[in-house]
């Protein structure tokens, strides 16, 4: 028997396109406090604090995946327990002092801490958008719901990072570019706090209309479901991970890379704009293609789009080829993004989807990590293009792996694969 206050709502896009669209307009904020780093603060790190080691450029991207990854892993839970909306807001509280303490950091370990604060901002904020939208559409529009949540967010992302490289090269590196992140923030908290409601009524809803599990599955066992035990999960977060790396790694070292080969912090920001715009609005017609077409092919074409890109940027020296290279790289990364959350919701009961998600953020989200050390080691002893091209074999690689492990998961039941 269902709550008088789930009796109250529906599944779907047009039932809850209020709620839906100011999910959309949140996640625009969560994201653009990623953008106003993606071409200013590598660019801090060399120029005023004088960083020379790619490695230790690269730490406050470290120091980000990481906590974002533990973040991600914790917030399915917490939304499970505590509710979706509070997690959000918790979420915004973390990163309000974050914009502050990028503009008035007196050395570059004050930019590593206050990345591990953006970090936790991200894990818990940006999961809570991708996790109630979910909520609100219900099973047939995955792809649609996840598609506009990443639209929303890497736009923002692509934006903010134009408008940062055009500010910092008018007005210096800080404090003026950084002022957009202290609007977001402030925006994005309010909002959340003041409008938002909570989507738990939503789960209880398609849960009355699903298959209810034999015996309920303790974190533990959807911790290694979703990161071995599954197939499709496995193959999910493994592409996952892959992905967020060559993103961590063209984060940090695509800035200095273009340093070094004459461009000016405005045509940085142009080409460290396109590659998130191109990504971010791609998602609203990959998103529902994986609907259509199904989620493996997507996912398996975009890793070796981006593996192109990658490799297009390694061996040219001109702005136009690192131009298309960065649209390669949107492109890759739009097929490849909304299609791995909605194979992840596909194969994920409604009981455990969140916790599902959060353990597959977690490894998602970790290539920030894993990418940034690896590619500035690399760069250190071997040099950029070296490193840009092992990250590109690797992310030709992770796609067969999605090609032989994956099965179709919009042929699946929506309790889980196959194991």
């Amino acid at each position: 028997m269902l709550s008088a206050a789930a009796s109250a709502v529906a599944l779907g896009l047009k039932a809850n396109w209020r709620q839906f669209s100011l999910l959309v307009l949140i996640n625009a904020f969560v994201g653009g406090m990623v953008g106003i780093e993606r071409t200013v603060v590598p660019l801090i790190g060399a120029e005023e604090f004088g960083v020379a080691s790619t490695t230790l450029v690269t730490s406050f991207i470290v120091s980000f995946g990481v906590v974002k990854a533990c973040a991600n892993l914790v917030s399915g839970q917490l939304a499970d327990t505590w509710g979706r909306k509070r997690v959000l807001i918790l979420g915004w509280l973390f990163d309000l002092p974050v914009p502050l303490i990028i503009i008035w950091a007196p050395s570059w370990g004050w930019i590593v801490a206050a990345n591990a604060l953006l970090g936790i901002n991200q894990g818990l904020a940006w999961s809570m958008t991708v996790i109630m939208k979910v909520d609100l559409v219900g099973p047939k529009s995955r792809g649609l719901a996840v598609g506009l949540n990443e639209f929303a967010g890497y736009l923002a992302v692509g934006v903010t990072a134009y408008l940062t490289g055009y500010l910092a090269s008018r007005y210096g590196l800080r404090p003026v570019p950084i002022y957009l992140g202290v609007g977001y923030a402030i925006l994005g908290a309010a909002l959340s706090i003041l409008l938002v409601r909570d989507t738990r009524e939503h789960v209880r809803l398609e849960l009355s209309n699903h298959a209810k599990e034999a015996s309920p599955l303790g974190f533990r066992e959807i911790f290694m479901l979703t990161s071995l035990r599954d197939r499709n999960l496995f193959a999910a977060s493994q592409a996952g991970l892959v992905n967020n790396l060559n993103d961590g790694m063209s984060w940090g070292l695509f800035p200095l890379f273009f340093v070094a080969n004459g461009l000016g912090v405005e045509q940085i920001g142009i080409l460290k704009a396109v590659y998130p715009a191109v990504w971010g609005v791609l998602q609203v017609a990959t998103g529902p293609l994986s609907d259509r077409w199904g989620r493996k092919g997507l996912i398996v074409a975009g890793m070796w789009v981006q593996a192109a890109g990658l490799l297009t940027t390694a061996m040219t020296r001109d702005f136009r080829w690192w131009l298309l290279a960065s649209l390669l790289l949107g492109l890759g990364t739009a097929m490849v993004y909304p299609s791995l959350i909605a194979a992840v919701s596909d194969a994920s009961h409604p009981s455990w989807r969140a916790r599902s998600l959060s353990v597959y953020r977690f490894w998602r989200d970790l290539g920030y990590a894993i990418g940034a050390l690896s590619a500035g080691l690399i760069a250190d002893f071997f040099g950029f293009v070296a490193a840009i091209a092992a990250i590109a074999a690797l992310t030709f690689l992770s796609g067969a792996i999605v090609a032989v492990a994956m099965r179709e998961t919009t042929a699946l039941t929506p309790a889980r694969s196959d194991g």
